[in-house]
């Protein structure tokens, strides 16, 4: 079993037992007392390159990133510094992440909000609207494809934007065949944590006429972000680099300033 494959075996888990105390239903029920959120898609694609800054405590390939961390204090660091959203990880064993986190950013930001997760289970999108986000990561290499193609459609149902991450060209394909408009290419192999952007380089040329795609992982330089661009990138989701920075914000914007 990959770190993929055990992360989505404990997310169920821990799903089963989240219901317990709060049941699909229960959640459905909060949904006419919701406003709408902005735009995710709108938001990227409103400047040369969206940025989806990464609020995130650690991870399984890096470790501890950042310490102190003040989530909500980062997220509105990169508002100021030309973010169009920022990403927020809910997954608190192996990401440090969680609905506390992820309530402490929407309370501080007024931009769109990624619900960072590993999606296995319906549930999750409808928390991800209760929570006030504005689109949800749907993980093509953790799913099925009548998996895929479902949840897309769930996500579309509660006026969310699924933003569905490949890896490679057979999950690309897959990724296209759902139906899917907003592609994350995740240069980072999940099963083996080897980063390229050569991954962007390859996958972009796939892409179908009108669909926004995501450059994500090993994005370190403004050098990198106009090379993206240039492959046919509209936003990069960058967390690592810009966290590990003694103010991300301004790291945020020194990554755009090539643009």
């Amino acid at each position: 079993m990959n770190i993929l494959e055990q992360i989505c075996a404990d997310k169920r888990v821990e799903i089963e037992e989240r219901k317990k105390f709060q049941s699909l239903e229960d959640l459905q029920a909060l949904l006419p007392t919701l406003g709408k959120r902005p735009d995710f898609v709108e938001s990227l694609r409103s400047t040369p390159m969206g940025l989806i800054a990464e609020v995130k405590r650690k991870s399984p390939s890096a470790g501890l990133i950042r310490e102190p961390f003040s989530p909500g204090g980062i997220a509105k660091g990169y508002e100021l510094n030309g973010a169009s959203a920022v990403s927020c990880l809910m997954d608190n064993k192996y990401f440090g992440g969680g609905a506390e986190d992820f309530s402490e950013v929407r309370n501080a930001i007024e931009i769109p909000m990624l619900y960072k997760e590993f999606v296995v289970d319906p549930w999750q999108i409808v928390h991800a609207k209760t929570m006030g986000a504005s689109a949800v990561l749907l993980i093509v290499g953790a799913l099925t494809d009548a998996e895929l193609a479902g949840f897309i459609k769930e996500i579309q149902a509660v006026e969310l934007q699924p933003l569905v991450e490949v890896h490679d060209r057979e999950e690309m394909l897959r990724a296209i065949d759902a139906g899917s408009d907003c592609i994350g290419i995740n240069n980072r192999n999940l099963k083996t944590f080897v980063t390229t952007l050569d991954t962007t380089y390859e996958l972009a040329t796939m892409a179908p006429a009108g669909c926004t795609l995501v450059s994500e992982s090993g994005i370190k330089t403004p050098e990198d972000v106009v090379q993206l661009k240039d492959a046919g990138a509209h936003a990069i989701l960058v967390g690592e680099s810009l966290l590990r920075e003694p103010d991300p914000g301004q790291a945020a914007a020194h990554l755009l300033s090539r643009i």
